[in-house]
């Protein structure tokens, strides 16, 4: 997805239709994650998503919410194009090299495009620059340390969901290998860490399913505050209205979002 130089990018290139497919077997736990990033996306103003794929959840964010993301970016030229086609203005871009002036948007979305990103804290130098002061960056994904996170680490170490070891105990339609394969999932302290260190403040955290993965598409989830328990946890941060970068992590504070 983000970087031209990952090997990802052209597995999700050449497979954006199943890319697509997964989620819509997967409808409550799409639905799940659309009313996740809601949460945190009310008012975005003019809105960049980085990493958008084929713009799926724009569109329902768009014709079911009334949250609108007006332009994308994405390195696979076979997502961009779906994404343009549902109404997106994609260009094709990597999150380490924005094509966008200095504090063009309002709101920056990085919406399961973290785990795929080698340099995660240049993104979000670059999601930092992009933005007007004033404007916040959401992030969302699957962190390390859940259940999803534990099940796609232990997928791609065996190579196949239909290995022994994890026969009857993921999902009925799991996260294909392919996808899966090579990311690199982070813990919501770790990308919390980065956000600061480039120079985000006021940092707040929400999630949802919280249930086992087996069990997650079973209903539509509405999010609840925090991170102790989420399966796809998004942080929401801002960028001050001040100057110049933070220099480091301490003091690194991050508040579960009212409920």
């Amino acid at each position: 997805m983000p970087t031209s130089d990952n090997p990802h990018d052209s597995v999700f290139d050449q497979l954006a239709n199943e890319y697509d497919a997964w989620f819509l077997k997967n409808a409550n736990v799409l639905r799940s994650e659309v009313l996740l990033l809601a949460l945190f996306l009310r008012e975005p103003g003019r809105a960049v998503s980085i990493g958008c794929g084929t713009g799926l959840f724009e569109k329902i964010l768009r014709d079911e919410h009334g949250i609108e993301i007006g332009y994308g970016v994405d390195p696979a030229r076979g997502m961009a194009e779906i994404a343009i086609r549902r109404g997106v203005e994609v260009q094709t871009g990597t999150a380490d090299q924005l094509p966008f002036e200095d504090g063009a948007f309002d709101t920056a979305l990085l919406n399961g495009t973290p785990s795929y990103l080698p340099d995660l804290e240049r993104a979000f130098a670059e999601a930092w620059r992009v933005l007007r002061f004033g404007g916040y960056v959401v992030v969302a994904d699957v962190p390390a340390e859940s259940s999803y996170g534990l099940l796609y680490r232990l997928a791609a170490r065996v190579g196949s969901w239909d290995d022994p070891v994890l026969r009857g105990v993921g999902p009925a339609h799991p996260y294909p290998v392919k996808f899966v394969g090579g990311a690199n999932w982070r813990t919501t302290e770790e990308k919390a860490a980065l956000l600061t260190t480039v120079g985000f403040t006021d940092l707040e955290t929400a999630q949802t399913l919280t249930v086992h993965p087996k069990y997650s598409d079973a209903a539509v989830e509405q999010p609840s505050a925090g991170h102790d328990r989420g399966d796809y946890v998004a942080i929401r941060a801002r960028k001050p209205l001040g100057h110049g970068q933070n220099s480091g992590t301490a003091g690194t504070t991050v508040r579960s979002a009212p409920e």
